[in-house]
């Protein structure tokens, strides 16, 4: 029998701005699940970009800098109505964290006590909260609480069972990165064709390897001389500089998708490196939200630009389908406990680690 306590350990985000932002607490309240949720006990939560951006309020139309200007001391020039991830204002405090490994301890009136003790991960795009309409979805850890605590109250059926001898370590890199490199493969129908991926070292980037890997692609990652070797490891079949002009070194129409999460000012490359017909597909801009492209190479090569973010349910059901036959693995380069969050934060800025970066709460005492 679990015995759950009436406080928890959490890090609350009070608000926007810097690391100072954050604040590790032991007596936040244990949330009670709704009639259709279930109660988690959090086993471990990876970092994601989104989290960084949410606390900068990166969002905000007001911003128009790469996420790491900003990141560790916040953006003078932010309005909080537009500052969430869905332009919308968000509501403090907010219990961060995208991605939730962990297991059932508790369930709603409306939920089977058959799903007690359940492994799950839990999807990190909420369609149950809009009642499923398209395009439309809440962010967890952004629109509601999060994993950056030792439970979590959410939807059932958001949360997915898995059958894996996995860690809750390795668990917890899945849901956020792999989900969104998923979607941009899925979205762009990706084959057995020539795929470029930037942000190669990154989360999302060694996602998206191992996913068009498994899809039979021939894969070139765009990394740092210094993560070469951890790209080509992660199933690369080449990897360029990203300091390199992509055009230089590949050719103009020389790729058949772009899997973009950097943006900035190398957009403009990536559509003239694609063949006629090819895809380009974004999902993130770490390296600023403005872009100067040439329309002309887009209507003249018959081009499709895809912004990936509203996931259909099947992108998450593979992913666990995925995990559960070891088609994939992440790579996770560093834990931390959650109370050093805004460590773990800063180096996730400096972009010290390849791969995912995962926070442990600390276990729960008299269950």
């Amino acid at each position: 029998m679990h015995t759950i306590p009436a406080q928890m350990s959490a890090a609350l985000l009070i608000g926007h701005g810097g690391l100072d932002k954050l604040e590790y607490r032991t007596d936040v309240p244990v949330p009670e699940p709704a009639d259709d949720e279930v109660l988690i006990e959090v086993g471990a939560a990876g970092v994601n970009n989104t989290d960084i951006n949410t606390r900068l309020g990166w969002y905000s139309k007001a911003v128009d800098e790469a996420t790491n200007v900003g990141g560790a001391e916040g953006f003078q020039d932010v309005s909080d109505d537009d500052a969430g991830w869905s332009g919308t204002a968000l509501e403090f405090p907010r219990i961060q964290g995208a991605d939730v490994a962990g297991r059932i301890v508790a369930v709603g009136a409306n939920i089977a006590e058959a799903r007690l003790g359940e492994r799950v991960m839990v999807r990190n795009m909420l369609r149950h909260y809009v009642n499923r309409r398209p395009y439309e979805s809440w962010t967890l850890g952004s629109e509601c609480d999060g994993g950056f605590a030792q439970y979590v109250a959410i939807a059932s059926d958001e949360t997915h069972a898995v059958n894996s001898q996995w860690s809750d370590i390795d668990l917890a890199a899945v849901p956020c990165a792999y989900s969104t490199a998923e979607n941009m493969l899925h979205r762009a129908k990706v084959g057995a064709e020539r795929v470029l991926i930037t942000g190669a070292s990154g989360g999302v980037g060694m996602a998206a390897i191992q996913l068009a890997r498994r899809r039979g692609a021939e894969v070139i990652g765009v990394s740092s001389a210094a993560k070469a070797q951890t790209v080509y490891d992660a199933g690369a079949h080449r990897v360029i500089d990203r300091a390199e002009n992509p055009v230089d070194t590949l050719g103009d129409k020389s790729v058949d998708v772009v899997l973009d999460v950097v943006g900035g000012t190398g957009v403009a490359d990536l559509l003239t490196v694609l063949r006629l017909g090819g895809r380009y597909a974004v999902a993130g801009a770490i390296g600023g939200p403005l872009a100067q492209i040439d329309l002309r190479t887009v209507y003249l090569k018959d081009l499709s630009l895809l912004g990936c973010t509203f996931q259909e349910d099947e992108v998450f059901t593979n992913l666990v389908g995925y995990v559960e036959r070891n088609e994939i693995k992440p790579l996770v380069s560093q834990t931390y406990e959650l109370e050093d969050i805004q460590k773990a934060q800063q180096d996730f800025i400096d972009k010290i680690y390849p791969g995912k970066l995962v926070l442990l709460p600390p276990p729960v005492t008299g269950k």
